[in-house]
């Protein structure tokens, strides 16, 4: 595994942080806020940990420092490595949407469900997320706060659609707007915005309204998980609602002829090629495969046949 710190500054006391899924460098970003009480966004894989540590540790944050670790949602490739985290950051409190703090608390069946999709691959992608004290998990509700002290917050907002215990955070002194995957992927090397629909949570309505929601914030920046800072806010995010509704109308026209997920999928993949600049220009067959294995074209197919066989 690749397990070089690589750590950005971004402006503002932020910092990101790649956190090396299963070795590949830019696929899953971190981000630390080096304020008074210093907050980790996003901690990534139980296999990112050490990678995290590593990069808090050049930062000058050392294991009783670390205030906060926050969470947009408990997708492992996000979430994966919140156990380990608190474990190395025992000062550290957890804060995540109140439909997923028991999954961290007690991931026993998170994790199953995770390995009926993965198999024997979720080992090397995610690796195992460890249960956190519940004494030290915060849940937030539809609006939240995290004190990142001096009087700067992190303000979050529940923005499902992607997951239903997503939400979106929002630095009150950059305008910094963490999406997590509400707005879908954005590939730093072609500017693309892909969407990310995978099941069982995704829905159409409930995704759009979660963009308008981040639209009506007016952030200053949007920082994605997946990967990195974002400064044209309202193209990005006008971007993101228009190819989650090209895609699930893709998905509808796939469905009426009653192709099965994977010539549905291919159908799909076919249809929105040219939407995207890393078709043609992304070439090296490694990062090629590490974008199908961050945001494959059958796993948002299926996300969207799920929705669309549910309202049906």
């Amino acid at each position: 595994m690749d397990t070089e710190t690589t750590v950005t500054p971004l402006g503002g006391d932020v910092y990101e942080i790649d956190t090396r899924m299963a070795g590949y460098a830019g696929i899953t970003a971190g981000y630390l806020i080096l304020s008074d009480r210093p907050c980790l966004v996003e901690p990534g894989t139980a296999g990112s940990a050490p990678v995290v540590q590593r990069a808090l540790t050049e930062l000058g944050v050392g294991p009783a420092d670390l205030a906060s670790v926050v969470v947009t949602h408990i997708h492992l490739d996000h979430a994966g490595g919140v156990g380990d985290i608190a474990e190395m950051y025992p000062q550290a409190e957890v804060v995540v949407h109140e439909k997923g703090a028991r999954h961290l608390a007690a991931p026993e069946r998170l994790m199953r469900s995770a390995r009926m999709v993965y198999g024997d691959v979720l080992d090397t992608l995610f690796g195992e997320l460890k249960p956190t004290d519940a004494a030290r998990i915060r849940a937030v509700q539809d609006t939240g706060a995290i004190d990142l002290g001096g009087g700067r917050r992190l303000e979050s907002y529940y923005s499902p659609g992607h997951a239903k215990h997503h939400v979106g955070l929002m630095d009150s002194q950059t305008g910094d707007l963490y999406v997590g995957d509400a707005a879908g992927i954005y590939v730093p090397e072609t500017a693309d915005v892909r969407p990310a629909t995978p099941p069982p949570d995704f829905d159409l309505e409930t995704a759009l309204r979660s963009l308008a929601k981040f639209q009506s914030l007016q952030p200053q920046r949007l920082l994605f998980a997946h990967y990195g800072p974002v400064s044209e806010v309202t193209d990005t995010l006008e971007r993101s609602a228009e190819e989650l509704r090209v895609w699930v109308d893709a998905v509808k026209d796939a469905r009426d002829e009653g192709l099965d997920l994977d010539h549905a999928a291919a159908m799909v993949q076919e249809r929105t090629k040219d939407r995207y600049r890393m078709t043609k220009e992304i070439t090296d067959p490694e990062a090629i495969e590490k974008y199908e294995i961050l945001n494959g074209t059958v796993s948002n197919v299926a996300g969207i046949m799920h929705a669309l066989d549910r309202h049906a």
